[in-house]
């Protein structure tokens, strides 16, 4: 089993849809992404940095996942990363009310012996400087890197955004984010754009529609798992990304079939994590539940 590196944000959350409130809970991408891959391995540990305000209990959780937490910096007198959200009706919008950075301003990545050498590190949603300096950590020179972006470092570190997607092996990103990194509304035309720019893989999401997967030779349509009790999408993306690398973990070779696999391993938790508020739909999930539901999905891909 491959160990998996991971750096995100661990985070509160405040989120608000139309089927009600979360109140303050963990979050953050980091969290997620940990989540949805612990299903998978149990060699994997988040990067990051909290305030003494993020509860004792929730690491705890993030332990009893078999989630490595060493990495976790924990800065006293200070309080952890914030976001507060109201999603649009169609649940696909939605509005950033509140962002206190808090303890993130700050952060400079460690990344310990143990894990310098994972052979898969997920870089997720954060400023390209601190996932820069992950990779630079990295002793493993056949680590396979997956990069999680979003479009508010394409709008604000453009630059630095391009200089990691030329260091990563596969990249995952929405349409939207696409057509804006590439400036083309063909997602097929965008991915082998983004080719270009240096990953050997792409994975392009398109919420409800699934997912796309283009290489320099061949393409993968996946529709998503049909959820009729979509309650908070937040962490969706994450959870997609989780999936996908902790899937790989467990592969001794990063192919084509191996990569489908992992999509469809992705969309499962991604579809669980949306059943409820923040990470309440992966605290309770294990294989066994994740499983019943992939021979539902394979019925539908048939």
């Amino acid at each position: 089993m491959k160990k998996i590196l991971i750096t995100g944000t661990v985070a509160f959350d405040e989120i608000e849809t139309s089927k009600g409130s979360s109140g303050k809970v963990i979050g953050g991408a980091g969290t997620y992404i940990g989540l949805a891959s612990s299903l998978f391995s149990n060699r994997l540990a988040i990067v990051s940095i909290i305030g003494d305000d993020f509860p004792k209990n929730e690491i705890k959780f993030l332990n009893d996942r078999e989630i490595n937490t060493d990495m976790i910096q924990i800065v006293a007198g200070e309080k952890t990363f914030y976001w507060k959200g109201k999603y649009h009706e169609n649940m696909i919008g939605r509005d950033t009310l509140v962002t206190e950075l808090n303890v993130l301003e700050k952060f400079n990545p460690k990344v310990n012996t143990e894990f310098s050498s994972s052979e898969i590190i997920l870089l997720g949603n954060l400023h390209p400087a601190v996932q820069n300096s992950v990779i630079s950590q990295s002793t493993n020179p056949e680590r396979f890197i997956i990069l999680d972006t979003m479009n508010f470092w394409m709008d604000n570190a453009l630059d630095e955004l391009k200089d990691v997607i030329r260091k990563v092996n596969l990249i995952i990103i929405n349409d939207e984010e696409a057509q804006q990194l590439t400036s083309e509304a063909n997602i097929f035309i965008a991915g082998e754009k983004i080719l270009k720019m240096g990953p050997q893989k792409v994975i392009i999401k398109k919420g409800e529609h699934g997912s796309v997967y283009l290489d320099n030779f061949q393409k993968y349509i996946l529709p998503a798992y049909p959820v009729t009790s979509l309650v908070d999408p937040t962490g969706a993306g994450d959870s997609f990304a989780g999936g996908i690398a902790g899937s790989l973990s467990n592969k001794s070779e990063i192919g084509f079939k191996e990569i489908k696999e992992a999509m469809i391993f992705g969309t499962l938790t991604a579809s669980f994590c949306v059943e409820n508020f923040g990470v309440e739909g992966l605290r309770n999930l294990d294989y066994e539940k994740l499983s019943k539901r992939l021979k539902i999905f394979k019925s539908y891909l048939t």
